[in-house]
């Protein structure tokens, strides 16, 4: 075969790999994975490469025919009470922190948001965004400053964040099983980092995480 009749491979995007990420949490939310499938069908989303890698992930999934080419299901998914879709439509909100900070409080649905921080950082709470098949990615550049960012119990913490001399700082307590949603981070970090932690209030006496402190 020449050059010019094999197909040419195209690299994937993060815009790209959201879009499938999307769908992964629509047949979550739908009942269509369990936890563990809905993990593993995004570490591959996550660890993809090429746009041709992406359609066979969910190939087997009505929400995503439209990825591989094949009309979508006539029934369209419904998901189970409490779950708050993320809504990947709206873009990523832009702030900044410089020698300061404030208190951030993501709303339900919110896709995540995206910050440049110099010698500061924010308390970014994440209680309200996360839920069942959620996905929220906080893109966070950080030069000598850093954030603390307040999860949830059940949340999954990927962290494919790039740091010279840095890195972020992930809590032992805060890392769950993926039950109440995933958190993403991303961003160029150079001697800096974020401090990622269990948010405890609300939580009930007895609970194995109450009164733990930060």
């Amino acid at each position: 075969m020449s050059e010019i009749e094999r197909r040419r491979r195209m690299r994937a995007s993060d815009e790209e790999r959201d879009a499938v990420l999307r769908i992964v949490q629509e047949a979550y939310a739908a009942g269509r994975l369990d936890i563990e499938e809905a993990e593993e069908r995004q570490d591959r989303v996550l660890g993809a490469r090429y746009t041709d890698e992406l359609g066979g992930i969910v190939d087997d999934l009505p929400e995503g025919q439209h990825i591989v080419g094949r009309p979508h299901s006539p029934t369209p998914a419904t998901a189970p009470r409490g779950h708050v879709p993320t809504r990947f439509d709206e873009e990523r909100k832009f702030s900044f922190a410089v020698l300061s900070g404030r208190d951030l409080t993501l709303a339900p649905g919110s896709p995540g948001m995206r910050d440049f921080a110099w010698w500061g950082g924010h308390n970014i709470y994440l209680r309200d965004a996360m839920g069942p098949g959620a996905v929220v990615v906080l893109e966070l550049h950080a030069i000598m400053g850093g954030h603390d960012i307040y999860v949830p119990p059940g949340v999954r913490i990927v962290d494919e964040s790039t740091a010279i001399m840095a890195g972020n700082d992930i809590d032992q307590a805060a890392q769950g099983d993926g039950s109440n949603g995933t958190l993403i981070l991303r961003g160029f970090l150079w001697w800096a980092g974020s401090d990622v932690k269990l948010d405890t209030r609300g939580l009930q006496p007895g609970h194995p995480d109450h009164g733990r402190h930060y």
